[in-house]
This record gives structure tokens, C-alpha cells and sequence, in this order.
């Protein structure tokens, strides 16, 4: 479906919540965590209640508010209510640090920020002489201690409650009939939504821009990608404010799906899994890494015949598979070929093994599936690269799990694997309106089948960094294409398929974010490295390629008395290994600001210089694709479990 230019989230809200009035747009968990149903009528009521107490309190279309919280049922309600008035959120999840929302709330200069607990206003009391324009809070829990009360009147800071917002607001509509509703009728597609910072104590802050045209116009082609009937049911157990689970909500609501608020904690999903019967579950790829080891460690816990049994019948789908998917094009293709050739070669195998493959889904792999409850239509991965081994056993055993790619700055859908026709290994195309293309280091445009640099134009492109006009300069080109850093090569059918990355940033399997340069700058403080890469894109965890100091390390080894043959052997010795763990773990830890996932679990030693043209360009910055080539072996070893 197409929309107009003056169309926007909230008034695709109101269009579901008019349309199905009594289906549930959400399951709101309490405290005891059993689940209350929430109509769409009522959201959306709650939502304008919320929107009018904002402008009852003053804020005005443009403000900024910030919006400290995990994913819950009053977030979602909260946002269309700042949106339907034509403010904007600056969200971020309960996991910021302090150096975070110091950046986030000093540069968009929020005067009322709402946050999910008691925890989180402390937080951000503790900074607030570095945010002169706050002014109030408002808390969904009303958990609120005295002492945080206390503090906040002493720095002439108010602190709201969610419900009593809700009362004020419902007040002000009565008091100003339809006041609120023309406010939202007042919306553009060109008005922001949403100031979302990519990054926050690892490196400059970016605050992406996202209009609601940004949003809205994936919505044209994705709910055809990933379909949803009224009433279906999602699993939500990704941090709302991160961009994928935000229009992953869109998607689901606009076409009145109801979304199940859940947590990416095993016990928690599986016990959710069971009690709500999902039809969608949007998720990292380490969910259904979690799903693949849980069913794995059960099995090998059971043991005796019945792991014998699934090993098999594991093997026979996979084999199977391969071979139906080689027959009916369900491959990435990068040169033309004749299924007819796959037919005639596996036509007999794979009709001899079709019984077996029914017989095993019959007596093992139903019995897997079961787990997911038999309501499970599909998974949608993103945030991440979908590893090739959880990919195969899930098409298998017959779960159709879908990989998807974007970037905050598209907002972020840029291509899902269909769930109707996928084809494995790929995003699918890019979505309709979307324009991909692949480019050279020189920015020369490359045909089919040639891997480059992938570049992106279309209206879900965003607006611009906030207040950094020069940070956006670097990633547009001057022909309007936002140069997204990842390695990209297109099938001979238009399929995208993810290479890799050229940018700094790390995205880890989990989803999580992070700026590799302060952690390596970090690292160079030690006396014994020299220079330090940090590596881990798509992995559970950071590796690091520490280029030692020779000098000083035979200095430590002659202080020590260690003896060595080679300066290689000493560098692989007990000591000089324990001598580097010991570095990196004093330099990067909390109390030097580091948050948990940006800490260094493995290292390689390494003693070949830096050279420039080799790994370092002309500015003698690290070309960290090169290093990825170079260092292969040495980066491989450091992520042998994976």
C-alpha cells in the first residue's frame, strides 16, 4: 500500500484501532508476570491521553523527550502519544551509562525525559548539572524512593508518574475537545519521529534523524515479506528503542497483529513461548542460537536411541534439503544454471529419502517444532549476520526463520528474506522503493556478482546526523546514495547477500553496537602494545590483534628471568601470555567506563609492523577489511566455538 505525504505513524494507528476496535494490539506484562490484554481502541486512547498531557505540561510540536526505557507495553504508548503531537523521542534503553545519556540529553537539550524506574532517575540526577534544560520526569513504575524525590527538588527537577500523566491528560480532552486529534491530523510524513544516537561512551554520538516517511514507507512492500493475520501474535524480546524492533512493531500493527512483551532471557521466553503460542518471533541472531543450543544440550542430555535418532534425522533433512533447494533454485546464484541437471543427477536420491524425511519429521523433529508451540509461522533475524549453521538446521527441520539487513540510518529495513519464497543464504531484494547498488573502493559502479560496497537510496533514508552536518557529508554521496560500509554482492536474480563489513563499527551476534577505536585506544596505553585492532563483527564476543612492543617485552623477560630460545616462543610462553590478559583486563573493564559486551575475551599476538598500503591507508588509518584478510587464521582461532 502506498501513503500519502501527509501520513504518519500514529495515524496508521488510529486506521488499525478504527478498523479492529476489539482485536489486542498488545499483552502488557505484570509484575507477576502473568499477561493483561490491551485493545487497540484503548492503546490508542491511552496513547492521546498521553499526547494531551504532554501539551497540557506544555511541550509543543518539536520538542525533544527523552525516553529512557526497555521494551514494555507503555513505551509503545508513550511514543504514539509524543508522535501524535508532533514531538519527537530521543529513546535509549535502561542499559545506557551515565556517559551515554549525558551525550544523548545535553545535545538534543531534553526538558522532560521519561524513564522506566527509580534506578534510571537516580542515574540521571547524578548528571544533572550537565543537563541545565531538564525540568521533569515521568516514570512508568512507581517505584519511586523518597530520597530520589528528595533529590530531584533539590536540583528543581518534578517527577511524574505514567498513570497520573494519564489522568491529567484525559482532564485536559475533556476540557479541550478535540484538541489533541487535530494535532495529529496536523502531521506530515516530513515531520521527525525519532533522534535515535547509533552510538554513545564508544565514540561519537550520532543521532540519526528518522522521519515518519522513513518508517512508513517500508510498510508499502514489508507486510507482504512478513504477513500477519489480525489478532496473530509476536514475541517481543528486543530493546524497543532499538530501530529493528521498533518497525518490526509497525509492521506488526499495522496490520493488527498483537504484540507479546517477553525477554531474551531463556527460562523467560521458553515459559512464554509456551503460555502465549506465538506466530512471529523478531529476533537477534543469538535467540535462535539460544533455541539451537537448548535443543541440542536436551538431546545430548537425553541420550541413549533418541539422540541417536535426531543426529540422524538431522543429517537426512539437512542432506535432504540441500538437495530440493539445489532442484527448485533455493540457492543464491551468482552464474546461470539448468535446474534440470540437479533433477536428472538428484531426482532418485532425493525421492528415495523422502520417506525417511517424513519419517523422521513424524517421530523427532514435529516433536522440536513443538517447542516453538503450533502456532509458530516464522522468526525474522536481524541485528546481525545469521550463521550458516543455525540457518541450515532450522530450514531443515521445516522452521522458517528469515534473515533481514538495515542500518539505523534507513530506519532500517533495506531487505528481508521473504517468508513465502525464500531463497537461502540472502536478504531477498531490496523492498519496493528501495534503490541498492554495489561500488567499488573508487565509488565505480559494479555489475551482478561483484562484491563491493553497498550503497542505498529511497525515502527510508534518513534525514541527516543531528547537529553534525559533517558527519552526514562522509556518508551520503553527492548523488544522494548513503554509503552503508557493508561489503554486499548482488545474485544473478537481484538477491542481496551480506559480505562483510568496511566501516569501524562492530555489530556482535547479540545486536549489540559498539565503536572499536576508544577500546583500542585503551589497549595503547599499555607500555607492552603498540597498536591494537579489536575484531568481532558478528560474533558473540571481542577478539583483539595486539601488536606487541618488542623492546619492552624482552625488557619484562629479562627483569623476570624468563628464559627463551625465540623471541616467538617467548611470546607464546605462560608468562607473556598472562602478562597480556593481565593488560587488557585492568585497561578495559566497568571502572574504566567499558560496558560488559565491549570487553576483550581473546587476543592473538602479533609482531609484523603496520605498513601503509598494507594495513593502514595513505591517512595511516587501519583498513580493517585488509587486516580481516591478512589475519585470518590468527581472527579465526579466537572464535573456534562459534
Amino acid at each position: 500500500m502506498e501513503f500519502d505525504a501527509n501520513y504518519t505513524v500514529p495515524k496508521m494507528i488510529k486506521n488499525t484501532a478504527e478498523t479492529y476496535p476489539e482485536v489486542y494490539a498488545q499483552y502488557k506484562r505484570l509484575p507477576n508476570n502473568e499477561f493483561e490484554p490491551i485493545t487497540y481502541r484503548d492503546m490508542f486512547q491511552i496513547a492521546l491521553d498521553f499526547g494531551a498531557g504532554l501539551v497540557s505540561i506544555g511541550v509543543k510540536k518539536e520538542d525533544k523527550i527523552g525516553l529512557i526505557s526497555d521494551n514494555r507495553a507503555e513505551w509503545q504508548q508513550a511514543d504514539i502519544g509524543i508522535m501524535a503531537i508532533g514531538a519527537i523521542d530521543v529513546p535509549r534503553g535502561c542499559d545506557a551509562t551515565i556517559i551515554d545519556l549525558e551525550k544523548i540529553l545535553s545535545i538534543t537539550e531534553a526538558e522532560i525525559v521519561i524513564a522506566e524506574n527509580n534506578s534510571q532517575v537516580q542515574k540521571i540526577l547524578s548528571i544533572k548539572e550537565k543537563l541545565p534544560a531538564l525540568k521533569k520526569f515521568i516514570c512508568f513504575e512507581s517505584d519511586i524512593k523518597p530520597e530520589t524525590f528528595d533529590l530531584a527538588k533539590e536540583n528543581n527537577v518534578e517527577i511524574i508518574n505514567f498513570s497520573e500523566m494519564l489522568k491529567i491528560g484525559q482532564k485536559w480532552r475533556i476540557e479541550n475537545k478535540g484538541k489533541v486529534e487535530e494535532l495529529l491530523e496536523a502531521g506530515t510524513g516530513e515531520d521527525v519521529a525519532t533522534i535515535i544516537f547509533t552510538s554513545g561512551t564508544t565514540g561519537d554520538p550520532k543521532g540519526v534523524v528518522l522521519t515518519h516517511k522513513n518508517f512508513l514507507a517500508q510498510l508499502d512492500e514489508l507486510p507482504e515479506r512478513i504477513f500477519v493475520n489480525p489478532g496473530d501474535k509476536a514475541l517481543s524480546v528486543l530493546p524497543i528503542w532499538h530501530v529493528f524492533e521498533r518497525e518490526v512493531e509497525y509492521v506488526i500493527m499495522i496490520q493488527a497483529g498483537t504484540i507479546c512483551y517477553s525477554k531474551p532471557v531463556g527460562s523467560i521466553l521458553l515459559a512464554d513461548f509456551k503460555k502465549l503460542n506465538p506466530h512471529l518471533l523478531p529476533a537477534v541472531p543469538r535467540v535462535f542460537e539460544a533455541v539451537y543450543d537448548g535443543i541440542q544440550k536436551k538431546m545430548r542430555k537425553t541420550g541413549g536411541i533418541v539422540q541417536t535418532l535426531f543426529n540422524f534425522f538431522v543429517k537426512v533433512a539437512i542432506i535432504h534439503k540441500r538437495m530440493q533447494r539445489k532442484m527448485f533454485k533455493q540457492n543464491a546464484c551468482f552464474k546461470a544454471y539448468k535446474p534440470v541437471f540437479w533433477w536428472i543427477l538428484f531426482i532418485i536420491p532425493w525421492s528415495l529419502m523422502w520417506p525417511l524425511y517424513w519419517l523422521g519429521d513424524l517421530i523427532v523433529l514435529r516433536k522440536i517444532k513443538a517447542m516453538l508451540g503450533n502456532n509458530f509461522r516464522a522468526g525474522i533475524s536481524g541485528g546481525g549476520a545469521y550463521p550458516f549453521n543455525i540457518d541450515e538446521f532450522f530450514w531443515a527441520i521445516g522452521v522458517n526463520i528469515v534473515e533481514g539487513y538495515g542500518l539505523t540510518e534507513t530506519a532500517p529495513v533495506v531487505s528481508v528474506r521473504p517468508l513465502a519464497a525464500p531463497i537461502f543464504r540472502t536478504i531477498g531484494s531490496p523492498i519496493r522503493g528501495i534503490q541498492a547498488r554495489i561500488v567499488d573502493m573508487d565509488g565505480y559502479v559494479l555489475g551482478r556478482c561483484k562484491e563491493g560496497i553497498l550503497q542505498i537510496k529511497g525515502p527510508t533514508v534518513m534525514k541527516g546526523y543531528y547537529k553534525r552536518p559533517d558527519l552526514t557529508e562522509k556518508v551520503m554521496t553527492v548523488d544522494g546514495w548513503l554509503d552503508t560500509g557493508d561489503l554486499a554482492i548482488f545474485t544473478i536474480h537481484d538477491e542481496l547477500q551480506i559480505k562483510g563489513r568496511i566501516k569501524d563499527t562492530i555489530v556482535l551476534r547479540g545486536g549489540e553496537n559498539l565503536e572499536p577505536l576508544p577500546i583500542e585506544m585503551k589497549l595503547s596505553e599499555s607500555r607492552f602494545i603498540k597498536q591494537a585492532v579489536v575484531v568481532g563483527q558478528d560474533k558473540r564476543y571481542l577478539g583483539a590483534l595486539i601488536l606487541v612492543d618488542e623492546e619492552e617485552v624482552k625488557s619484562y623477560a629479562a627483569t623476570n628471568g624468563l628464559q627463551f630460545d625465540t623471541y616467538e616462543n617467548l611470546l607464546q610462553s605462560e608468562e607473556i601470555q598472562k602478562l597480556y590478559e593481565g593488560e587488557i583486563a585492568n585497561l578495559v573493564n566497568a571502572k574504566t567506563g567499558f560496558k560488559m559486551f565491549e570487553r576483550v575475551n581473546k587476543f592473538r599476538l602479533i609482531t609484523k609492523p603496520f605498513e601503509v598500503g598494507v594495513e593502514l591507508s595513505a591517512k595511516q588509518e587501519i583498513m580493517r577489511f585488509r587486516l580481516a584478510e591478512i589475519y585470518k587464521k590468527e581472527i579465526d582461532s579466537m572464535f573456534v566455538e562459534e
